[in-house]
This record gives structure tokens, C-alpha cells and sequence, in this order.
């Protein structure tokens, strides 16, 4: 919990500032994510669920964001941490609608029955982001992700997580 913790402040503290190429005109500096996620490991059929929290900033317009999150999992005897950094290309349909697909790597922390275990995974994501007006300060998103991990056991899981999201101006 500490090293999740640890991720986040530092995401914050890194791309708080206009440090990247952002524009001036009602772009925000960054965009934090709430939401809820479940996920489905694809070998055992077992699923887990719980909250999300994600900070994203757009070092290039148009080009490129990134996001940073961390997700805890619950299952009976079971928790496991996901903490996530995503490269996205960004498209954007309409003032009102955003698509992105995102690859990064991914750290997984497991205890399953009393047994920690660490391991490496990688992530590919599909964003979909949905703002209510066209200033984007609050909207929704929906990211359905595929995980694959490369610890011993390579897990391969399916996910969704979807929430608000909140502009940092």
C-alpha cells in the first residue's frame, strides 16, 4: 500500500506544473480518474473487484498521454495491487467524445492465502472518455483493458474499469 501510495504522490508532484507542451486555451494540466473496476482471470475464470484511482497528462497534444494509476482487487482471500503506467495515442471524435489506446507496464502485488508474491505484467487499454460539455472540467470514462503477466504463472486477464473524470486546471 505504501509503494502505491509512493506512485501517486509522485505522479502528482511530477506533472503538476505546465512542465510539458500544453496549451493555454482550456486545456487542463491533468486529468484525475475515480471509478470502480472488475477483472477476470482468464485461466481460473475468477473474478475480482474494486476501486480506481489514475492521473493522466498530455506531454504531447494530440500525440501522446500518459496515466499513471493504481488499482486494488479484492477476491475472497485474495488482494491483489495493479499499479500502471500507460503510453496513449489520443483521438479525439467530437468536443464531447475522446478514444485512446494505451500500452504500458504494469506492477503487480499479490496475497493470495497469506502468500505475497511481485511480479511484471504488461497492459494494453482502449479509453473511452465522454464529457457532458465541451470545457471539459467533469465527464466519464470506460477502459476495457488485457493484462498479461510475466511472473511464473503467466496470468492473462480482461478487465473494465469505469468512473468520473475530474479536470485539474
Amino acid at each position: 500500500m505504501y509503494a502505491a501510495r509512493s506512485v501517486l504522490v509522485a505522479a502528482f508532484l511530477l506533472f503538476s506544473g505546465r512542465a510539458f507542451a500544453q496549451s493555454s486555451d482550456h486545456e487542463p494540466t491533468a486529468i484525475l480518474e475515480l471509478g470502480g473496476a472488475g477483472s477476470w482471470n482468464i485461466g481460473t475464470a475468477q473474478s475480482s473487484f474494486g476501486p480506481s484511482v489514475a492521473v493522466e497528462v498530455t506531454p504531447i497534444e494530440n500525440w501522446l498521454e500518459i496515466e499513471a494509476g493504481v488499482t486494488p482487487l479484492f477476491r475472497r482471500h485474495s488482494t491483489e495491487w495493479d499499479t500502471d503506467v500507460l503510453f496513449k495515442k489520443p483521438w479525439t471524435f467530437s468536443p464531447k467524445v475522446e478514444f485512446m489506446f494505451g500500452v504500458g507496464p504494469e506492477w503487480v502485488h499479490t496475497n493470495e492465502l497469506g502468500v505475497k508474491t511481485n511480479s511484471i505484467a504488461g497492459e494494453a487499454a482502449l479509453d473511452f472518455m465522454f464529457w457532458p460539455s465541451a470545457e471539459h472540467r467533469f465527464g466519464w470514462y470506460l477502459e476495457p483493458a488485457y493484462d498479461y503477466t510475466f511472473g511464473r504463472k503467466h496470468e492473462q486477464s480482461t478487465g473494465i474499469t469505469a468512473g468520473l473524470l475530474i479536470a485539474i486546471p
